[in-house]
C-alpha cells in the first residue's frame, strides 16, 4: 500500500544520518522500500529491504528516542548487503506510522503489533525470523519473543526491565521523575488525563541518546523520534508491562546483548539485572568500542553489524 507522508519527503532523518560513517548513509537510489501494514485501525509503516533469496528475516525495533528509519541506516541496509532481509517497523506513535484517530496507544500495543508482524512475515514464506531492538526496543524484542515462539533469536542494545526501581532510577530524567513522576503517570492513566502528553525528553535521559552533541540536537528536533511527545497512558504502560512469562521461565531462543562501551544512558549493569535471570537459553554480551547509546561511532557500529550477522548465522539460520 502506498501513502503520502513517507520518509522520502521527510528531512529529519537525513540530517541525523549525516553524522553516521559514510558507508551507513543512504543516497536516494539506495533507500529502503516503504510499505504500509494495516494493523487493527492503524497504518503501520515498514522500512523494507526485501530479499526473496535470503535465508532469514530480521525485524528491527526502535526505542523511545529513535524510529524505524534510524534502524534502517545503522543496521537494515548493512544486513541487506550481507544477504539478509531486513524490516524496520515504526511502532504506533513513532516515525511515519499513522495512529487511528482517538486511539490511546499503550506499550502493550507495541508488543502485540510486533508479535503480529512476526506472524504476518512468517506466514508469507515460512523463513526463520530474528529480532533486533535498540534501547527500549531490546526489551520490546524480548517481550515479543516471550509471546511468540516463532522468534528464533533476539539481539538487544540493552535489556531494561522497567519494573525494577533501580532501572527507573538510573534511566529516568532524574530521581524526582523516577520516584514521583512514574507513580503519577499510573494515576493519570486511570483518569481523563490519560491522553495528556509530555515530551519523552522530560521523562528520560534523552540527552544521553547519542554522544555527539550536534547529532543529539538533530535527533531532538525530530518529532517522530527523540522529540516525540507521548501520553500518560503510554508512559504508565511502558513502566508496568508484565511479560507473558518471567525471565526465569523463558526458553524461547538465544539472546545477544550488543552493549555500547560509552553508553551513559543504559550502562551494562542495568541489562545484567535482566540477563542474570535468564538461565534456560544461551546469552552472550558483545561490547561495542567507542560507541554511544545510539551507536554512530567507529568501530562500534561496525562491530554491532558483525555481531548481529554472526549471531544470526549461529542460532537462526542453522537451527
Amino acid at each position: 500500500m502506498k501513502m503520502n507522508g513517507e520518509y522520502k519527503t521527510q528531512s529529519n532523518w537525513r540530517e541525523i544520518q549525516a553524522f553516521l560513517p559514510k558507508e551507513f548513509q543512504f543516497d536516494r537510489d539506495h533507500e529502503p522500500s516503504e510499505e504500509w501494514w494495516p494493523w487493527r485501525e492503524h497504518q503501520i509503516h515498514l522500512d523494507c529491504f526485501r530479499n526473496p533469496q535470503a535465508k532469514v528475516k530480521v525485524i528491527l525495533f526502535h526505542g523511545v528516542g529513535t524510529n524505524g528509519r534510524q534502524m534502517s541506516t545503522i543496521l537494515g541496509r548493512p544486513l541487506f548487503k550481507r544477504g539478509f532481509e531486513a524490516i524496520a517497523i515504526d511502532m504506533p506513535e513513532y516515525g511515519m506510522t499513522r495512529v487511528a484517530p482517538g486511539s490511546l496507544v499503550t506499550y502493550d500495543d507495541w508488543v502485540r503489533a510486533g508479535s503480529d508482524l512476526v506472524d504476518a512475515e512468517f506466514q508469507k514464506d515460512g523463513r526463520p525470523i530474528g529480532l533486533y531492538g535498540l534501547s527500549a526496543g531490546g526489551m520490546l524484542a524480548w517481550h515479543i519473543a516471550a509471546r511468540n515462539k516463532k522468534v528464533k533469536g533476539i539481539v538487544g542494545m540493552t535489556f531494561l526491565d522497567q519494573r525494577e526501581q533501580q532501572v527507573r532510577d538510573e534511566t529516568a530524567l532524574n530521581f524526582l521523575m523516577s520516584r514521583i513522576g512514574v507513580p503519577l503517570t499510573h494515576l493519570a492513566a486511570k483518569t481523563p488525563l490519560a491522553a495528556l502528553r509530555m515530551p519523552m525528553s522530560l521523562a528520560s535521559k534523552m540527552t544521553a541518546l547519542v554522544n555527539n552533541k550536534a547529532a543529539l540536537q538533530a535527533c531532538l528536533k525530530d518529532k517522530t523520534s527523540a522529540g516525540k511527545w507521548v501520553t500518560m497512558k503510554f508512559l504508565s504502560s511502558l513502566t508496568s508491562y508484565r511479560p507473558m512469562v518471567e525471565p526465569e521461565a523463558f526458553d524461547g531462543c538465544p539472546i545477544l546483548l550488543t552493549q555500547p562501551e560509552k553508553d551513559t544512558w543504559t550502562p551494562l549493569h542495568l541489562s545484567e539485572l535482566f540477563l542474570r535471570r535468564i538461565n534456560r537459553v544461551p546469552t552472550k554480551v558483545v561490547m561495542l568500542k567507542n560507541a554511544g547509546h545510539y551507536p554512530i561511532e567507529h568501530p562500534g557500529i561496525e562491530q554491532m553489524c558483525d555481531a548481529v550477522v554472526d549471531f544470526v548465522h549461529s542460532c537462526v539460520i542453522t537451527e
